[in-house]
């Protein structure tokens, strides 16, 4: 009898023995699969962005072109030159003014003179005050009422086109930021001058333009050139931060843990949030930058190879 007793209570201990070697290698599993760090509540700055990409384009483009079909005598101006309205730009002949000044000229040079005199050539004036973009035709070129002598425009503007889901955060005036691809390292402060009540579609995505006014107008701006745009939703200096993954949500709102003296464990503060962006949030109140937070995130590894020395991605082979 006494025997058996003591054979039941050597099995009792060596359960006992197991089952806290199995809770430890538990424990240190479970504790070996998170990370945990300390972090305080730091004043900075959040800045939320939707961007899009755009076009440098003319926000009014004139076409200048002949009343009357005929011949180009002069061009005055070159692609850059700023104009005035009511300035010539160049000077025309009409087809037939064009046949009997070459009619004139092969009589002499004084019939030329007295038909170039009687016969006046037609002038292309600027009708806005504006820029030159395209003054590629040359003398002597024969034109038509269709072609266009002398392109101007009153002024370069970046059109963004902007997705449907947000267009309802684009305001006027809002504030962008602009940087041509041609020139990535400079920033052209810019402001939503027009939003487009109509949409377009564009690769099955509908858009909407939006109009954008350079602050100031860099010397190498070009029409056509390609754009990355940058609105700014929300803009805040001097707000209180925590990273984003030291919120922890639940359906009674947003928490953190904060750290406890003495070894405790750390408790869940209540706090209120402002604007986000993908790293960090606003913290309003509940926490202050003396509060040391904690965060626990799982530690991700790579698998190992199996106990046979094989590597758990291949597919194993039929034998």
């Amino acid at each position: 009898m006494r025997n058996k007793k003591m054979r039941l209570l050597f099995v009792a201990v060596i359960i006992l023995i197991a089952a806290g070697i199995y809770f430890n290698k538990m424990n240190q599993k479970k504790s070996s699969d998170e990370v945990i760090k300390e972090i305080s509540p730091v004043t900075g700055s959040i800045k939320t962005i939707i961007s899009c990409t755009g076009t440098v384009l003319p926000k009014n483009r004139l076409e200048v072109k002949p009343p009357v079909s005929g011949r180009v005598e002069s061009i005055l101006v070159r692609e850059g030159d700023k104009v005035k309205e009511g300035q010539v730009l160049a000077w025309m002949s009409s087809t037939e003014r064009a046949a009997l000044l070459d009619a004139a000229r092969a009589k002499g040079e004084e019939a030329l003179k007295y038909w170039q005199e009687t016969y006046k050539p037609i002038s292309l004036p600027a009708s806005i005050d504006g820029e030159v973009i395209v003054a590629t035709t040359q003398p002597g070129q024969t034109v038509t009422v269709t072609d266009a002598v002398v392109v101007l425009s009153d002024q370069l503007i970046i059109r963004a086109q902007i997705d449907e889901t947000d267009i309802g955060k684009i305001a006027l005036n809002q504030k962008a930021t602009v940087t041509l691809d041609a020139y990535s390292d400079t920033k052209i402060k810019s402001t939503v001058e027009h939003i487009y009540y109509e949409s377009q579609t564009v690769n099955n995505v509908t858009v909407y333009l939006v109009d954008l006014i350079p602050e100031e107008i860099p010397s190498f701006f070009r029409s056509g050139m390609n754009a990355s745009v940058d609105f700014i939703t929300q803009d805040k200096e001097n707000i209180l931060t925590v990273p984003v993954e030291a919120v922890i949500k639940d359906g009674k709102g947003d928490f953190v843990l904060v750290k406890q003296p003495r070894g405790k464990e750390p408790v869940k503060r209540q706090v209120s949030l402002g604007i986000s962006d993908d790293k960090n949030v606003e913290v309003l109140s509940g926490v202050s930058e003396k509060d040391a937070i904690v965060l626990k995130a799982k530690k991700y590894s790579l698998p190992t190879s199996s106990a046979n020395g094989k590597n758990p991605f291949l597919p194993s082979r039929r034998r």
